[in-house]
């Protein structure tokens, strides 16, 4: 994936997209022995070393519950997949650089990217705003496509395989769909003009020209123009996420229990 393909993620959340995104590309940094079994030995080594030298992120230190927000909880359950994904690509990064990934400072941005996306889902909640399955549905198609899948049916499998439940991605999903029923509540439709996609179209060019001869080639505008108005859209989801968070933080009863 290109930095044009679209990111689902307002916030920095880990929320459902991003990691499904990773899952989909065969990063979870799930090592399960089935996973590895049915694995080519090439395909294998790669997934061991994107999870890092010791085989993946120590979770045994992980409590039953992570965060408690306003008296809901953050459970394990719903950190470990997030926690996982995050390491996978922290892992890979740093392989690059020789480092091993810094698990408590990814463990604590996992708790707090969890807490930001409760506290968003209580207030689209109290807003009164619901998402139904044929949303989630529509997402999943969405997210498919854009990950050159032909159906949610096959993303979901793909994820199933990285250690994600199809019930975890559809949850994870839902969240997502509601954050972003919620920014649209606070602020109105957004809509990119065409002055700011071609700015970014430029920064993209730009990235391209620094990265030299590795890069992937950036197809003329026209072509990409919808991608860019997707990443225009969510770069604006997460400034709204971003302060409507700041917001509820401040009145809100937060406990991380890592």
């Amino acid at each position: 994936m290109t930095h044009l393909m679209r990111t689902r993620t307002a916030l920095g959340l880990v929320a459902a997209t991003s990691l499904l995104a990773l899952s989909a590309c065969g990063g979870s940094g799930d090592s399960s022995a089935d996973s590895e079994k049915d694995a080519s030995p090439s395909e294998t080594s790669s997934a061991s070393a994107g999870a890092g030298a010791e085989g993946g992120p120590d979770l045994d230190a992980i409590p039953d519950v992570v965060a408690e927000v306003n008296g809901e909880e953050v459970t394990k359950d719903e950190f470990v997949p997030i926690y996982e994904a995050a390491f996978a690509q922290a892992a890979s990064q740093a392989q690059m650089g020789g480092e091993a990934p810094d698990e408590e400072q990814l463990r604590k941005q996992t708790a707090d990217d969890l807490v930001d996306t409760e506290l968003l889902a209580q207030e689209a909640e109290a807003r009164g705003l619901e998402v139904s399955d044929d949303d989630v549905d529509a997402e999943l198609t969405d997210l498919a496509e854009q990950n050159g899948m032909k159906s949610a049916d096959e993303l979901l499998e793909a994820v199933e395989q990285q250690g994600v439940t199809a019930e975890q991605a559809r949850d994870q999903v839902e969240t997502q769909v509601l954050v972003e029923q919620l920014v649209t509540d606070e602020s109105g439709p957004i809509e990119p003009t065409d002055k700011e996609l071609r700015e970014l179209y430029a920064q993209a060019k730009e990235q391209q020209a620094q990265a030299g001869e590795q890069a992937q080639k950036i197809p003329p505008f026209a072509q990409v123009r919808d991608q860019l108005a997707e990443q225009a859209t969510n770069q604006q989801i997460g400034k709204v996420a971003t302060a409507l968070v700041e917001d509820l933080r401040a009145n809100a009863d937060i406990t991380i229990n890592l």
